[in-house]
């Protein structure tokens, strides 16, 4: 048999059990009011026809009765997200909380949104504070990290916009994380970006999200076009962190959460990796065994496996046409979902990390491993970050196992490094 042929008994039983899925929703499509140099999602644009994509009320409603119903899960958590998903207007909101109350049918619905904060005011958080939207914050780190790439399409800053809406969420009770992009800038500063976070946002739930990526110039166009490496003339774009520096990145900032923020601050990868070291589901699709149960939907109702594989190549459907439970059965979307596994090379099964890596996100995976397969460019960073994690995730996990709190690792984290 070859690995690509492998399915499991946990994959069986993920198939035999209640249906449990999300979607982000891109109601928006692509559109921003910003210019980010290293967006991967600005280009599809152009796959829609270049035209500023709204999503009509009918469709809003098919999908939120259609989402609802095939999740056969007490709560049900919807993502808006984009491009700005903002740019719709809160109008747009209060229609969907209504649809969604209408078609709830018992089961509790939450709402996530993601938004580069430059266009959020009193009233949207009186509307996120109303209905308890938790809001993701896109923030890279300190001002000059932050205006590196996250620019208006004028190319001006915006640092101290989003630094005016971290404010108005304190203000106005609005629950909110940040979201941060790792790119070159942020190399040999994770230290400095994870205490400005903490002391200077007051963020306590932080995602640091990689950006590896290829690139092609476009003539006549100031911003190069992302693209598969594969494709003729790809070369690395320039904002795109090296392994070495994503790998002290992580390490930087696990040294400052380990001494004295655990279980006052979360870092996502963080958790999911005591979740890995205790043999339970991570809640990172990155970290999972198998992917694809975090589907995309554009502002037409195609339907895609991930945000980061929008490619007409990848379409799944149209819920238009087929309905989002269907999709989700559809062998398709399984099959992309067991490639993350069973496209690995041999040598990252072999791998004493696997367990905690699964070999990160598909999309990364742009380095050739010994037997052909694709490996993943990150994998010297993620080694190196996992290793130095060790002693600590080992000490947690017994933390847990006898029932106490994981925070009693910082006196042992302290003592490792010598700080007591």
């Amino acid at each position: 048999m070859k690995n690509k042929d492998i399915f499991t008994f946990r994959d069986a039983e993920k198939q035999a059990g209640p249906v449990a899925f999300s979607t982000m929703l891109k109601p928006a499509g692509s559109a921003c009011n910003l210019d980010c140099g290293y967006c991967y999602y600005l280009d599809k644009a152009a796959q829609y026809g270049g035209r500023q994509a709204v999503m009509a009320d009918d469709l809003l409603e098919l999908y939120i009765r259609q989402y609802i119903e095939a999740n056969e899960v007490p709560v049900v958590t919807f993502c808006w997200h984009g491009g700005e998903p903002l740019l719709l207007g809160r109008d747009f909101y209060r229609r969907a909380v209504a649809l969604q109350r209408k078609y709830a049918a018992g089961k509790r619905i939450e709402n996530t949104l993601q938004t580069n904060g430059t266009l959020v005011d009193e009233a949207w958080c009186e509307l996120f504070a109303e209905n308890g939207f938790l809001v993701g914050l896109s923030l890279d780190g300190p001002e000059d990290i932050h205006d590196a790439f996250r620019r208006t399409k004028g190319g001006r800053p915006t640092f101290a916009r989003v630094m005016r809406t971290v404010g108005m969420f304190r203000r106005t009770g609005v629950e909110y994380n940040t979201l941060s992009v790792v790119n070159r800038a942020c190399e040999g500063r994770g230290a400095e970006i994870y205490r400005f976070f903490r002391d200077t946002v007051g963020s306590r739930y932080m995602q640091f999200l990689p950006a590896v990526e290829h690139v092609v110039d476009r003539a006549g166009l100031h911003r190069p076009l992302i693209v598969s490496p594969e494709t003729q003339g790809a070369r690395p774009a320039e904002w795109s962190v090296t392994a070495e520096g994503y790998g002290t990145f992580l390490c930087d900032i696990f040294d400052e959460w380990v001494v004295s923020d655990v279980g006052q601050c979360f870092v996502q990868l963080f958790d999911a990796t005591l979740a890995q070291w205790c043999g339970v589901q991570p809640g990172v699709c990155s970290m999972g065994e198998t992917c694809g149960d975090a589907l995309v939907v554009e502002h037409n109702g195609d339907v895609y496996s991930c945000d980061h594989f929008v490619y007409p190549e990848y379409l799944l459907g149209n819920i238009r046409e087929t309905p989002l439970a269907e999709i989700y059965r559809s062998r398709r979307r399984i099959d992309f979902g067991l490639a993350k596994r069973n496209a690995l090379p041999a040598e990252c099964l072999r791998c004493r990390y696997y367990f905690a890596c699964r070999g990160e996100c598909p999309k990364h995976r742009f380095e050739t491993g010994s037997d052909g397969c694709r490996k993943n460019s990150l994998c010297e960073g993620l080694f190196r970050y996992f290793r130095h994690a060790e002693p600590y995730m080992d000490y947690m996990r017994d933390l847990l196992a006898r029932e106490q709190s994981p925070a009693w690792v910082v006196p042992f984290a302290r003592r490792r490094m010598g700080l007591m």
